[in-house]
């Protein structure tokens, strides 16, 4: 049984959605165009370019405001969505409990040793 996330989605479940194509995304996601901040004066202020898009069925958000073409920006951000499913779709490698390397214990033990010495030497001379 492969871990879920927060949307109750697994990995199969990303690698699923993943394979469709970007048409097939696009039916499934939710655009809004509004405003681009930031310089460009003119051509950002007066039009609707930026693309805000989500994915419903798994809620990712991306937004794209890289072109001054509206339709530009929604196909960044369905691609945006695409790579975001093919990335969630890779699980974790698991992480394999290894014994630690001799000269590792030798390290740590004589840096507690050096450490060790150091405060003794920072007590007064009739505590000892």
């Amino acid at each position: 049984m492969s871990p879920m996330d927060d949307m109750g989605m697994t990995y199969r479940d990303y690698a699923r959605l993943a394979r469709r194509t970007l048409d097939e995304l696009s039916q499934e996601c939710v655009a809004e165009a509004f405003h681009a901040s930031g310089p460009g004066g003119q051509g950002v202020n007066t039009a609707d370019s930026a693309v805000r898009m989500r994915h419903v069925p798994t809620g990712i958000v991306v937004v794209s405001r890289e072109s001054r073409s509206q339709y530009r920006n929604r196909q960044i951000c369905l691609r945006k969505i695409h790579e975001e499913l093919l990335r969630r779709a890779i699980p974790p490698t698991t992480r394999h409990k290894t014994r630690p390397t001799r000269s590792s214990v030798e390290r740590r033990l004589r840096d507690k040793r050096f450490r060790s010495e150091t405060k003794r030497n920072r007590r007064r001379p009739d505590e000892e």
